[in-house]
């Protein structure tokens, strides 16, 4: 049995009040939903009670007993285990080696003694039904199980207290309901579990109870049984939101966006995109609804001149652009909001001015010639900042220091702050918190209505649905079906994208 407590934690950062007098306490045998927007604190919070970061004011207690972490390492030490947002593994490893990395079983002489952690990883996987062999690769294996491998890796270490950062937001909606079923038996086996999320329907679906920050602060703490999503959301973002996306019908014009007859291959060689063929046109949004892995990505990468093209056609606005590079596709007009916003979209490294004119910096206004006019630059992020409601302290900060929701709005002011005849935008509100949500739709819409066309590709059947005029559903690389928005059942999407109607 643990109980974890955390009391009065506050934490500042240059410019920033991360977390402010913040209470919160979970017990075995429960699991804690802990619910904000980003950049309210909730993993700075969970980061203070890792070891990662040390509180300027408050303590952690554990069982009532004040602890000091250094580290990790006296956190683990501890019994408390984390799992992060993004994976902490290690590719060319297998599973078993990922888990025993640092606590390595040896026998004689020091030798690390991989049956033995095989036995126990498979001993843990098949009492918490994780159903994970211990000697695939974890490059080999989806994400779904990559994360199960970092939940092994704390049981295996035998924490108590569990905590997960966001944990769905690389999954499938498949793969969430299996997760469910996982954190439930931890809780029932007596686990304590805090449960980070945006995502209001899982944190009323998965929750015993739901904790709130908002800004750094502690804002109200409920149960399912009398929450909603509405109240869930204005607490959270401190005004009303709009969990419905409003919009007036589509008017489609000429197409904008042609694919024809598309071959794409994968990285391994294999085609991953098989011989497809559709068109948007002007004023409308396309959403591309399927499980992650049946060519999206590689579909995307081929539009944006980012993967070669094996066979077939793509044009913008009548052009052949097949075979273009990506700059030559950003100069026809076109917006690319990409899958990895940390990977593809932003120099995290980079200041927020400098990534506002990552597309733009070698023309005018920014150059002059060889050199860079950052009055300039600077000027149109302090725009871009305001008129997309992008929070951050300055614009000479880092992206890095970026919340992801603020982070994803960078990408969407730099791509929307000129005029697009085309979007491209690739699980565009992966990670990112209801009201940034909430934002990016209604700029979607806007576009819409200023004659652009989009392609939306999400793996989020309620976004697909919620934003998109037509609908077309991707499956082992082939379009299997195609529908108008508002006139289908999110049923008979589901089985689309199973590969039901093949």
């Amino acid at each position: 049995m643990a109980t974890l407590e955390l009391k009065g934690i506050t934490k500042r950062f240059p410019g920033v009040l991360a977390n402010d007098r913040v209470d919160l306490k979970v017990s075995s045998g429960e699991i804690l939903g802990l619910l904000g927007e980003n950049g309210a604190g909730k993993t700075t919070l969970m980061n203070i009670l890792y070891g990662l970061y040390g509180a300027d004011e408050g303590e952690v207690l554990i069982d009532g007993e004040p602890q000091h972490f250094s580290g990790p390492g006296d956190a683990i030490a501890a019994g408390i285990g984390m799992v992060h947002q993004h994976f902490m593994l290690v590719p060319v490893f297998s599973v078993t080696e990922n888990v025993v990395l640092g606590v390595e079983p040896t026998r004689g002489a020091g030798v690390l003694d991989l049956k033995k952690a095989s036995a126990e990883v498979k001993e843990i996987s098949h009492k918490y039904g994780l159903a994970v062999d211990p000697d695939a690769v974890i490059e080999d294996i989806p994400v779904g199980l990559q994360q199960r491998v970092e939940i092994i890796k704390v049981l295996f270490r035998e924490a108590a207290i569990l905590i997960f950062d966001e944990p769905t937001a690389v999954l499938t909606p498949q793969e969430v309901n299996e997760f469910f079923g996982i954190l439930r038996s931890l809780r029932d086996a007596g686990k304590a579990i805090i449960f980070i999320t945006h995502k209001l329907k899982e944190v009323l679906e998965v929750a015993d109870r739901i904790a709130v920050l908002r800004r750094g602060s502690k804002v109200g703490e409920t149960v399912p049984a009398e929450a909603t999503e509405a109240g869930l959301a204005a607490l959270m973002v401190g005004r009303p939101v709009e969990l419905v996306v409003r919009k007036d019908e589509a008017t489609p014009g000429d197409p904008v966006l042609t694919v024809q007859d598309l071959v794409v291959l994968d990285d391994r060689q294999h085609p991953a995109v098989k011989g497809i063929s559709f068109e948007v046109r002007r004023g409308e949004i396309v959403g591309v609804a399927g499980v992650q892995g049946n060519g999206q990505t590689e579909l995307v990468e081929a539009i944006t001149g980012l993967r070669d093209v094996t066979a077939g056609h793509v044009y913008i606005g009548g052009k052949d652009v097949t075979d273009a590079s990506p700059r030559e596709i950003h100069e026809e007009n076109v917006a690319h909001i990409p899958e990895d916003r940390q990977r593809s979209g932003l120099i995290i490294g980079f200041t927020v001015t400098e990534n506002m004119v990552l597309d733009g910096y070698y023309s005018r206004p920014y150059s002059r010639g060889i050199v860079m006019d950052w009055d300039e630059a600077r000027k149109r992020a302090e725009e871009l900042v305001e008129q997309y409601d992008v929070r951050t302290p300055s614009i000479e900060l880092p992206a890095s220091t970026l919340s992801g929701g603020n982070q994803q709005k960078v990408i969407v002011a730099r791509e929307f702050g000129r005029d697009v005849k085309l979007v491209i935008a690739s699980q565009p509100t992966r990670g990112i918190d209801v009201g940034s949500i909430e934002y990016i739709h209604e700029r979607f819409v806007e576009e819409r209505d200023n004659r652009a066309g989009l392609l939306i590709v999400s793996t989020e059947l309620d976004e697909v649905m919620a934003v998109a005029d037509r609908i077309i559903v991707m499956f082992a690389g082939e379009i299997v079906a195609q529908y108008q928005g508002g006139s289908v059942t999110a049923a008979e999407i589901g089985l689309a994208m199973a590969g039901a109607s093949r």
